[in-house]
């Protein structure tokens, strides 16, 4: 797919950074090229900015606050539900634009702007719904009273994997609480987040209220560090590394901003020798192989029980030995290019390590390129089998689309092993056992566990980890708290 073939309307392909309402160059006129990884060759550029241009962003949308937050939530309701509308009947365009600039087959992305457009919808309904209290007095002639006011300034810093799905997660609850946005889009996936601020500012949404900000790898600390620096900005939200979460803790520790950190994962994916082996391979392939792997609740260590393990691996080779790879615009593409040839070279290093360290190849195990996936980035669907905990993909996430299995023999052991991570983000296990279902979703360490089913993200659902995969939840009501103050209104002189 290229640039000049996509048939996409015209003024959703935004090359400027969008601040107080003006789409503007960067202010030192440094450019980022955009780079389609099914070909690896340049689509578009859009300014490289730093840290003058967030400054000037984080002016724009201070400014912008007082008369945002003083609206109704039944206004921003509004709004946001009219973002909502165009999101959804830009459909085609913005899935043409995500693929286009991240590479994922072009079902997947017409997914992704479903879902993202579903954060926008249920945040516009919950804005109304930002409840405070009463509480019964203790003394007489007093009045105590809990009300949620908005954070401020929010500096939201999105991935490449989920360009719009994320941004929309992160800015559609922050403007429902009355707060005002700033964003940074990943390098590699700007023109999204350019689109999704496009179609904000056609819902009518005030000058200021929503901006982006972009920048290369290069320039991405001194931006961000702009945001860290400066006290009017009161909270920020990242989805990412967990190094870079832990720098970006440390620099918000000066002006104590709140924070929410959707970091790195280790998902454990467990099969019981009780559970429905079929249900199961359906349940990792589509917890797996979603966005070529590249998810940060992707399964990365597959616990199979010794019983099961030899059906569950026939089954599952069998499907993934038949996914197609190819390009996003190829009718039948199940499996996009990787991002780039770092992610490529990740992932061969993991499949070179498992393999002479005794791991079993079972499909896969190579990257390809052919006449229909001719680009530098395509890597086969693998399953590696006999994995142990001496592999690097134990510890570290792949990031793509390899599955390694690993035997166990008991519940216990295989908890232990789940758990032992420093991450704790999600877990899936399948069994039919009633009572061991209650027990092991209980000891399972992380903040999202699914139960016989692989894909559980909702926007009526709290997403979040905890340990080092981070803290805060996105989605669901309590998604909407974490950008909302609580203040607590005493009156005396009642009585």
């Amino acid at each position: 797919m290229s640039a000049s073939s996509m048939q996409v309307r015209s003024d959703l392909l935004r090359e400027q950074n969008f601040i107080g309402g003006v789409w503007r160059n960067a202010r030192e006129d440094a450019w980022l090229e955009v780079v389609d990884p099914a070909s690896g060759k340049g689509i578009a550029r859009v300014p490289d900015s730093g840290a003058a241009d967030a400054r000037d962003a984080t002016r724009a949308a201070s400014e912008a606050l007082p008369a945002w937050r003083a609206t109704t939530a039944r206004y921003r309701a509004q709004l946001l539900k009219q973002w909502h509308v165009r999101i959804v009947a830009s459909t085609e365009d913005l899935a043409k634009i995500i693929s286009l600039e991240q590479g994922k087959p072009l079902g997947e992305a017409r997914g992704e702007v479903a879902y993202g457009a579903s954060y926008v919808e249920w945040f516009a309904e919950e804005a109304v719904r930002a409840y405070g209290d009463i509480i019964p007095a203790v003394v007489a002639g007093r009045r105590m009273m809990v009300v949620k006011e908005p954070l401020g300034v929010v500096a939201a810093i999105t991935p490449w994997n989920f360009p719009l799905a994320m941004l929309a997660r992160k800015a559609a609850p922050a403007l429902a609480a009355g707060c005002t946005v700033v964003a940074k889009p990943a390098e590699d996936t700007p023109l999204t987040a350019l689109a999704l601020a496009r179609l904000a500012e056609e819902a009518g949404l005030p000058a200021g209220t929503m901006n982006v900000v972009t920048a290369s790898r290069a320039n991405a600390a001194g931006t961000v560090a702009a945001w860290l620096a400066d006290s009017r900005v009161r909270k920020i939200t990242f989805t990412g590394s967990t190094a870079v979460g832990k720098e970006l803790a440390r620099g918000s520790a000066d002006t104590l901003k709140k924070l929410s950190l959707e970091l790195g994962g280790n998902a454990p994916f467990i099969v019981f020798e009780d559970a429905d082996i079929k249900a199961a391979v359906e349940g990792l392939m589509r917890a797996k192989f979603r966005n070529g792997g590249q998810t940060c609740v992707s399964p990365n260590r597959v616990y199979v029980h010794d019983a099961v393990y030899k059906e569950f691996a026939r089954q599952l080779v069998a499907r993934v030995a038949a996914l197609r790879v190819g390009p996003a615009n190829l009718p039948g593409s199940e499996i996009g290019p990787m991002i780039n040839f770092r992610a490529v070279e990740k992932i061969e290093r993991h499949v070179r390590d498992a393999v002479a360290r005794g791991a079993t190849l079972l499909t896969g195990g190579q990257p390809v390129q052919n006449e229909i996936a001719a680009g530098p980035n395509y890597y086969a669907p693998t399953v590696l089998g006999e994995a142990t905990h001496s592999m690097a993909l134990a510890s570290e996430e792949t990031f793509g689309p390899v599955v390694a299995l690993f035997r166990f023999r008991s519940e216990e052991e295989v908890v232990r092993h789940a758990n032992d991570t420093p991450y704790g983000l999600a877990a899936y296990f399948y069994s039919r056992d009633v009572s061991r279902i209650c027990r092991v979703a209980e000891r399972l360490e992380t903040g999202i566990v699914g139960i016989n089913e692989g894909a559980f993200a909702s926007e009526a659902a709290p997403f979040g980890g905890i340990k080092e995969s981070g803290y805060g939840r996105e989605g669901s009501r309590y998604g909407l708290d974490e950008f909302l103050a609580t203040k607590y209104l005493c009156q005396g002189g009642l009585a």
